[in-house]
Formats: C-alpha cells, structure tokens, sequence
C-alpha cells in the first residue's frame, strides 16, 4: 500500500501522524536507528500463515515472533513465516517486508503482541523501506482493532 492510500486513510479517520523519510534500512532495528525511534516504538510487522491463512503479527522492532505462543493463543494448528511469493500476491503494492500493520486494509487478521500495546505512539514502514508513519497506538486500535496477546519475546 502507497504511502498515499495510508495517508488518507487516517486522514479520512481524523488521526494525526507523523512521515518519516529516511534513507533504505531493511532490518528493523536499521530502520529504527536510521529514523532515530527507539526499537521498542518502531513496530515491526511479520506475515505469517495460521492454518494456511495469512495474518499479520505486529510487535516491537526489539522482539521475535514466539510461534508456539502464537499457535497456543490463535488455536492455530499450524504457524508459520509466509515466503515472499506469498507476501507479493497478498499485498501488492508493498515492498516485501515492509507492509502497515493495517490488516483491515488488506482484509486480514493482526495480532498485537501485548509489549507493543503499552506504547504511547509507534512508528511502522508504510509500503516502504524508506518511510515510516508514526502515530498514537491508541488511533492504531481503534482503526484496527488488533487482538492483543503475549506473542513475543525480548531478542
């Protein structure tokens, strides 16, 4: 998704947010340095596949994915990492690995790990390896209604 179609969408949602251009960065705590965000407000988002549905997991650039939480909380009985093929073909528009946590967007799942939910504002690439939105975590849930849950840990 274009950092334009994001934009209007908050904006149609009355959400003040903040663009951040930064020169390319592709690990999440790169991105997090180069933008200067701490690693615990810089949100990363991971495609992953429960049961052969993808969903997107949303947590601090500084954590992991723990899979066996995440099947335990979701009831999954299978999850894993999505392949970039599989990531193209849900979200188009999107640089592999660089998708919004905005899963109503796309018509998919998110999931919040529980350690991002305590931030004031976080800050996620918009489609891009080069730009982040930062915004309220609280505008983030209203918008997306994310369910949160301990699926993370500490790397």
């Amino acid at each position: 998704m274009p950092l334009k179609k994001l934009k209007e969408f908050l904006d149609t949602h009355d959400v003040k947010y903040v663009t951040i251009s930064h020169s390319p960065a592709y690990t999440a705590q790169e991105i997090a340095a180069c933008a200067h965000i701490p690693g615990k407000e810089l949100a990363k988002t991971v495609v992953v596949k429960l049961d052969e549905r993808p969903a997107l997991v949303v947590l601090p650039a500084s954590y992991q994915v723990d899979f066996d939480l995440l099947r335990l909380a979701t009831g999954a009985r299978s999850v894993e990492l999505a392949t970039e093929y599989e990531m193209l073909e849900e979200f188009p528009e999107c640089d592999v690995g660089a998708m919004p946590p905005f899963g109503n967007l796309f018509g998919v799942e998110v999931y919040v790990a529980d350690s991002l939910a305590e931030d004031e504002k976080i800050a996620f690439n918009a489609g891009s390896f080069t730009e982040l939105v930062q915004l309220p975590y609280r505008d983030f849930a209203r918008l997306v209604k994310p369910t949160v849950l301990k699926i993370a840990s500490k790397v």
